[in-house]
């Protein structure tokens, strides 16, 4: 039949890729152990070659494929899609953290915009940092406006006992307060300190020639941040500058940030990744973000 090969080149296909990705499942099977699972039971019956593949079986182009195939890869909807993020990136980056090449870059950027669903970038109007790729450390709470405090900061908030041992930073972040006072303090004020990230703005290529310009440019400039070994992704602004090139890290998170990232490793710090969002009509709200 035209268009339709035989059980011969799924069972190629599948072999091809149940190799390609034997190693890396040992390393995050204990992330993934009920999607590995089932992976390994019905890795004879998969006929696409990457994971990103799987995912397109879910769509509605399922019933235009052989029916032994459709029912085998419907039950990939119930595997947390997660794992095809953290197979992807392995895959796109590289075995130690640092700074990316163009086309891993790129390559990395292509992953997140298809399963995240907008349009991420190492390069906007003309600025990048530089790095797109480094490691996090814990940060504390900002003060918002003058007088805050950790009281103020959970008044009637359940989360007090789930944040406040990080305390507050002793200064200001880069900006300044986020308002000018208690009675002033919106919600988007307060989402910006809560997902709030520290990036090396003062190592921008180009930074010195125009700092005023840069500084307007990063100041809650919106990013998307990835833990690519467990798939978490959440939208940050940029609310102050460092850390310091001595410390080994690129950048720090907020409590909020970091525990969502679930880089708490006792360090604190770990590795992700870090795009700008390139969305002129702020449409994307910042927090956690799912696939």
């Amino acid at each position: 039949m035209p268009g339709v090969r035989d059980n011969s080149h799924y069972q190629f296909l599948s072999k091809k890729w149940t190799d390609r990705h034997r190693d890396l499942q040992s390393k995050i099977f204990a992330n993934h152990e009920e999607a590995f699972k089932w992976l390994a039971d019905n890795s004879k019956q998969l006929v696409v070659g990457s994971l990103a593949g799987i995912m397109l079986l879910t769509s509605p182009v399922l019933d235009k494929i052989p029916q032994s195939v459709s029912s085998a890869a419907a039950q990939v909807k119930t595997i947390d899609r997660s794992v095809f993020l953290v197979y992807d990136l392995k895959n796109a980056l590289p075995d130690q953290v640092r700074a990316l090449n163009p086309d891993e870059e790129k390559n990395a950027t292509e992953i997140l915009a298809r399963d995240f669903g907008f349009n991420v970038t190492a390069e906007l109007e003309g600025k990048r940092l530089n790095t797109t790729y480094g490691i996090i450390g814990q940060e504390q709470h900002l003060a918002r406006f003058p007088g805050d405090n950790m009281f103020t900061h959970f008044v009637a908030s359940d989360q007090a006992d789930k944040y406040w041992a990080y305390g507050m930073a002793p200064g200001l972040g880069a900006f300044g307060y986020f308002t000018d006072s208690s009675g002033t303090l919106t919600q988007k004020a307060i989402d910006r300190e809560k997902y709030y990230i520290v990036v090396q703005t003062f190592l921008a290529p180009g930074y010195d020639s125009n700092p005023k310009a840069y500084n307007d440019f990063f100041k809650y400039r919106r990013m998307l941040v990835v833990n690519p070994q467990n798939g978490k992704a959440i939208v940050a602004d940029i609310a102050d500058a460092g850390p310091s090139p001595w410390t080994g890290k690129q950048l720090g998170g907020s409590p909020e940030v970091m525990t969502y990232l679930e880089r708490v490793d006792g360090a604190q710090r770990g590795g992700v990744l870090y795009f700008f969002i390139d969305d002129p009509n702020d449409t994307i709200p910042l927090g956690p973000v799912n696939l």
